[in-house]
């Protein structure tokens, strides 16, 4: 199965992506994480990155899609996976688009995790407290939520034009997320387990990404 997670920071993707992915037995793959990791072994992919990372500037779409091209070139995806924060942006879908046409495979659904603004917030707030993260104040939180919806409402759009879009409530604890979101791919048409079959060995309680 291939999927997208999307939803607002703080909204759980995180969270929801190892679990579902370790439910379907597909791996979740997270720009995130693909960052880091060419970063630390300081691939050229890495070190252009590192290059805007650095500045606080947007990591280009070409250095990202080679990320993620690369990556879902790996054996272990090649049966199916999970994309997390990927894509971001019109052109990116585009070359989502193009690179699975060219492997012959295409998306069985985008789910988007809908989450109160309010709540989120507090989420945040209550994550920097925690871990001592100065950005996360509520301006800069809302703010980043208001970039966000930006962004994201011509991907959305286009995902809901092509019947792809699957929305879930995301508030509540991640098990019951989980579980609502099985089961809105069921009713999607998908082959998924059902909620009430969901390995206890998946469930994550995470905090919020």
């Amino acid at each position: 199965m291939r999927l997208i997670l999307m939803g607002p920071p703080g909204a759980g993707k995180g969270t929801q992506a190892r679990v579902i992915a370790a439910e379907l037995g597909i791996p979740a793959i997270s720009t995130g994480d693909l960052f880091r990791a060419h970063v630390a072994k300081q691939t050229p992919l890495g070190i252009e990155a590192e290059r805007f990372m650095s500045l606080g500037e947007y990591v280009p779409d070409s250095v990202t899609n080679a990320m993620v091209r690369d990556r879902l070139d790996e054996g272990d995806a090649r049966g199916g996976f999970l994309l997390d924060g990927y894509p971001r942006t019109l052109a990116q879908v585009e070359e989502l688009d193009v690179l699975m046409t060219a492997r012959g495979i295409a998306l069985d659904a985008v789910i988007l995790l809908i989450v109160d603004g309010d709540e989120i917030v507090e989420r945040l707030l209550r994550r920097g407290a925690t871990e001592g993260r100065t950005d996360d104040n509520e301006r800069v939180i809302r703010r980043r939520l208001d970039v966000y919806a930006e962004e994201t409402e011509p991907l959305l759009l286009n995902y809901s034009r092509s019947g792809l879009l699957t929305e879930v409530f995301g508030a509540g604890p991640p098990t019951e997320v989980t579980s609502r979101t099985f089961a809105a791919l069921q009713r999607s048409g998908l082959t998924v387990p059902n909620p009430s079959q969901l390995s206890p060995r998946v469930w994550c309680t995470t905090g919020p990404s």
